[in-house]
């Protein structure tokens, strides 16, 4: 589910941040799933991306995956997403 509430994606303090700003297709999946597959079950993961091709990667691999997309933000160049380890 896509939250687009502003106030409420503020509110959403993650367990983890992984920076791949600066990385390319596919470093930025990569790295989201590894770091997905060291939490538990619950836990909330932000991801800070600047790949364009990143936001459609990310969101499809969620689907994929049974994880759950509870926001995506962009400012200027840079992606934010905050996803819960759903499995």
């Amino acid at each position: 589910m896509l939250n687009n509430n502003p106030g409420e994606k503020e509110n959403i303090k993650p367990n983890r941040t992984i920076d791949v700003i600066g990385f390319y297709c596919p470093e930025p999946i990569f790295r989201t799933r590894l770091e997905i597959d060291k939490m538990d079950k619950g836990e909330v993961l932000e991801v800070l991306a600047d790949d364009p091709s990143s936001e459609s990667d990310i969101s499809s691999w969620i689907k994929k995956t049974g994880q759950e997309l509870l926001s995506i933000s962009k400012k200027d160049n840079i992606i934010r997403f905050i996803i819960r380890k759903n499995r």
